[in-house]
């Protein structure tokens, strides 16, 4: 019953990404932002779907249940003060530049090499983060179906690839609308059935109030400090949250979807944590992720079916746009590939980014079966953007005189301390790193969630010392943070390098 259940939400949510895929009409501005054309509610759902995956569910309950409110409920919060800040400085700048996708600022502000240097970035944290969403599906197809893990994991990627390579954008605006209702009520469904049935407690030391997991070393300070500052502040420079803003039909109405969308994420994912604080004394985490134990064991039917559709939803929405945005970059900004058109009048692009989501998904397939945690991927995605992007990202936003040697040399020494920490580090964000570490005696457990903040000002500090002992000169390429779109590019050409915009400096 509760797979038939599943299977009918997933089945209406793919009916729904073909049926707009029409949309598309063989035009690659269509698939990859929806013509511009996105009102607020599209854009909001498309906003609140990438933000509210299966790391602010399941990877949000694991953590809240083993360590405490604010080490999961800082995953849900983190994503919803990005999009705060998000739409209070940079949605409305980002959306009137008309561009399609981030790396297309980057190439505008520092040049071709640093929009190549983030493009490869962005492509292996989303690589990671679709990984992560990757996971839930593989856990719950495991759990209620019966499949191998790996088997689950490719049975969600198949579901996503089903309507993304067709409908584009527009498949991903649509369903997302539909994935969001079905997660607020999902989410609100399950606290009201956890309070009524079980009433909501919270063990000594593990709620929201109590604050000493934000000050205490020994009670995670660090880490939940260091996932805030990742995912508030290194998801600001997310491909598929920036490309949601370039959908709008407006610079006002992106502005507005961020603030909608960040409070639909905070509503969906604390009544997740205050959840998983109830049953933490109830439920072992032994048996896999502590939510999909509570629902097979003790929740009624209908209450599962509709959370377990909504967990699905979830990561269904997040994968589409991460696949979207990953393979948008990997062909127009890394390949070069611009708007074009063959000798039987097709769109290129628009081929071109539906044949590389392909190995995109390989890819994120390979970290699902070699990593399968939910909250740790998401994490450390954007710690990686924290550490590499962030600066260079914001610094163009703030002053005309940023350089291309100073973007470079920031993201050189941040990445590389948060990578050469990374692997030094026995643990991530409190779980052991299988991923990659080596053994030391440096480095203890001790020292995790430090690495996040060390690296950030590693960035910092390197981009404002190349900038005063290189000033900007001639080369200097200046911040337009209102200024106009990109130039129109070729009509013919395909592998023609796109064509930056003309820079005007802020007055």
């Amino acid at each position: 019953m509760i797979i038939t259940g599943i299977a009918i939400s997933v089945i209406a949510v793919i009916a729904i990404g073909l049926f707009v895929a029409r949309k598309v009409d063989g035009d690659s501005t269509n698939f990859l932002v929806a013509g511009r054309s996105l009102a607020l509610p599209l854009v909001a759902a498309g906003l609140m779907g990438q933000a509210v995956d299966s790391n602010a569910t399941l990877g949000n309950t694991d953590l809240t249940s083993s360590l405490g409110f604010w080490a999961g409920a800082s995953l849900p919060l983190g994503l919803g003060l990005c999009l705060l800040i998000t739409g209070i400085f940079f949605a409305g700048p980002m959306n009137r530049m008309g561009l399609l996708t981030l790396p297309d600022f980057f190439r505008i502000k520092y040049g071709r090499g640093i929009e190549l240097a983030s493009s490869l970035l962005m492509i292996f944290s989303f690589c990671i983060l679709l990984a992560g969403n990757l996971v839930a599906g593989g856990y719950i197809f495991e759990r209620f179906l019966g499949v191998p893990y790996t088997a689950g994991v490719l049975l969600i990627v198949a579901i996503v690839l089903s309507y993304t390579i067709i409908g584009g954008m527009y498949s991903d605006a649509y369903t997302a609308l539909a994935q969001m209702v079905i997660t607020i009520f999902g989410s609100l469904a399950l606290l009201i059935w956890v309070g009524s049935t079980m009433g909501i407690t919270i063990p000594d030391g593990m709620g929201p109030f109590d604050f000493g997991q934000l000050t205490n070393t020994s009670e995670g300070a660090p880490i939940n400090w260091a996932t805030l500052v990742s995912l508030g502040i290194g998801d600001i420079v997310a491909i598929d949250f920036m490309q949601r803003i370039f959908s709008a039909r407006t610079p006002r109405i992106a502005r507005r979807a961020c603030f909608v969308a960040a409070a639909g994420t905070v509503v969906v994912g604390v009544p997740y944590a205050l959840v998983a604080l109830t049953v933490s004394g109830v439920i072992s985490g032994d048996n896999g992720p502590v939510l999909l134990t509570l629902l097979a064991d003790r929740a009624p039917a209908g209450l599962a079916i509709l959370v377990l559709s909504a967990i699905v939803a979830a990561s269904c929405s997040t994968a589409n746009g991460a696949i979207l945005g990953t393979a948008s970059v990997a062909t127009r900004n890394v390949a070069g590939r611009t708007r074009a058109t063959d000798a039987a009048g097709r769109d290129t692009l628009l081929r071109d980014v539906r044949i590389t989501m392909v190995p995109v998904v390989a890819v994120a397939v390979l970290f699902a079966v070699k990593v399968p945690q939910t909250g740790i991927l998401l994490t450390l995605a954007f710690d990686l953007m924290l550490a590499g992007l962030i600066v260079p990202f914001v610094a163009a936003h703030i002053t005309s005189r940023v350089t291309s040697a100073a973007a470079a040399a920031a993201m050189v020494v941040g990445l590389g301390t948060r990578l050469a920490l990374f692997v030094l580090t026995p643990t991530v964000y409190g779980a052991e790193n299988t991923l990659l570490h080596i053994d030391n005696s440096l480095i203890t457990a001790s020292f995790d969630g430090w690495p996040t903040f060390i690296a950030f000002l590693a960035a910092l500090a390197t981009f404002l010392v190349v900038m005063t002992l290189f000033p900007a000169g001639q080369a200097t390429v200046a911040m337009a943070s209102s200024g106009p779109e990109p130039a129109p590019e070729p009509t013919s050409g395909a592998t023609s390098e796109p064509v930056p915009a003309p820079a005007r400096a802020l007055s």
